[in-house]
């Protein structure tokens, strides 16, 4: 006598179901994944939570000082201190630039010294570009930064954690001027007074003739907003704090 415990039915069944397991499985798990990267996941400063209508102008500096007398002029007139970030290149090559937007009060950032992706470096290469940046920096001004910008916006974990071991701040920028696709002066009026917000740290690029004719009116119009202006270093938060998902400094409650 022959038994048969499952027939072609069952069997049919049976291998449907498994295959919804799988899939069920295959799913928690990339969800578990996901969630664990993105919760260890390790961000720059783009922007400070602040009630204060306070902004930070940025610039990187990476080409070439053309238009810094001009610059360095209107901040002035319009008692502007913002935060420069340089590219070791740069400083080596154009140091009274550096020491000239130093001794005028504005903050020296670093960009590191070759302006290499640090997402294709080995931690210990990224340490050693920002310490040379670092160190070129202080013999031209007397002062070491305390503020790293990743090449190009590029950085991962290892980028952000090789600059907090150094006692410095990862900063990004929320506010894009895209100065460095060579748009209209409108273009970049437009776009920055349209994205600002309380807390932005805005990007620009030395050297860029049509930011130099965008700046006038943009102060002029956040001015008129009631927006003051701040030095990054000033503008970021201290005591018990954290980043939220955007990159946004707060304070924890």
């Amino acid at each position: 006598m022959k038994f048969a415990l499952f027939g072609k039915k069952d069997v049919s069944l049976f291998i449907i179901m498994l295959i919804w397991i799988l899939v069920i499985i295959g799913v928690v798990s990339f969800t578990l994944k996901t969630s664990t990267v993105s919760a260890d996941r390790r961000l720059p400063v783009y922007s400070v939570d602040t009630a204060e209508k306070t902004v930070a102008l940025t610039f990187n500096c990476a080409w070439d000082d053309k238009g810094l007398d001009e610059l360095l002029s209107l901040l002035e007139s319009e008692s502007i201190r913002c935060t420069f970030f340089f590219v070791g290149e740069f400083a080596e090559k154009y140091p009274e630039a550096v020491r000239k937007i130093y001794n005028k009060g504005h903050e020296t950032g670093n960009h590191s010294m070759h302006h290499k992706d640090p997402v294709k470096q080995e931690f210990a290469d990224i340490l050693s570009d920002i310490n040379a940046c670092n160190e070129l920096l202080f013999f031209i001004t007397g002062t070491k930064p305390t503020l790293y910008r990743a090449p190009s916006g590029s950085y991962d974990n290892k980028t952000v954690e090789a600059a907090e071991s150094l006692g410095m701040t990862a900063v990004q920028w929320d506010v894009d001027s895209i100065d460095w696709k060579d748009p209209s002066p409108e273009k970049i009026i437009s776009r920055v007074t349209d994205k600002v917000t309380n807390g932005s740290i805005i990007l620009f690029h030395l050297g860029k003739e049509n930011t130099l004719e965008a700046l006038p009116e943009i102060i002029k119009l956040l001015k008129k907003e009631g927006y003051s202006f701040s030095k990054v270093s000033d503008m970021l938060l201290t005591g018990d704090i954290y980043l939220d998902g955007s990159g946004r400094q707060k304070t924890k409650e």
